[in-house]
């Protein structure tokens, strides 16, 4: 399923003509998961999370920028997963306008699960796949 975070663009986070700058869509992109994920009890502190799953780190991310956002203010950010494999998931998301009528970016990006002492990639525990099953995507109808 499909969510959706408000998320702020700050001063600071616009290049010199005004516009967000291209860097930080990625930002605004973490900011929403990071949000969502904390709702769910995840902690970077793997001793204060519900969750064992605390060292997942990128390892792609794709954005097409359709529309500049222009100045400071609020957006959305819609996001989902659209697959979730052994020891890593694929978000896909969109970042909107605050009123959803404009698609300033999109992309997905790949996220991997590593073993805290290792730091090699390992399976997601059953306690972080049933906490985002609320993600996952419906298939498309045919």
């Amino acid at each position: 399923m499909t969510q959706f975070k408000p998320v702020q663009v700050h001063f600071d986070d616009l290049d010199a003509m005004g516009l967000l700058h291209n860097s930080r869509y990625a930002l605004l992109v973490e900011r929403a998961v990071s949000a969502f994920w904390t709702e769910a009890g995840w902690r970077f502190d793997p001793a204060l999370s519900k969750f064992k799953d605390v060292y997942m780190v990128v390892r792609e991310f794709k954005i097409v920028y359709n529309s500049p956002v222009m100045g400071a203010g609020d957006v959305l950010v819609e996001f989902w997963l659209e697959r979730m494999g052994r020891t890593s998931g694929v978000y896909g998301f969109r970042v909107l306008s605050a009123d959803r009528t404009v698609v300033h970016a999109e992309g997905h990006r790949v996220n991997v699960n590593l073993d805290s002492t290792t730091l090699r990639p390992t399976p997601f525990s059953p306690e972080i796949r049933e906490a985002a099953a609320v993600l996952m995507r419906e298939p498309a109808a045919c």
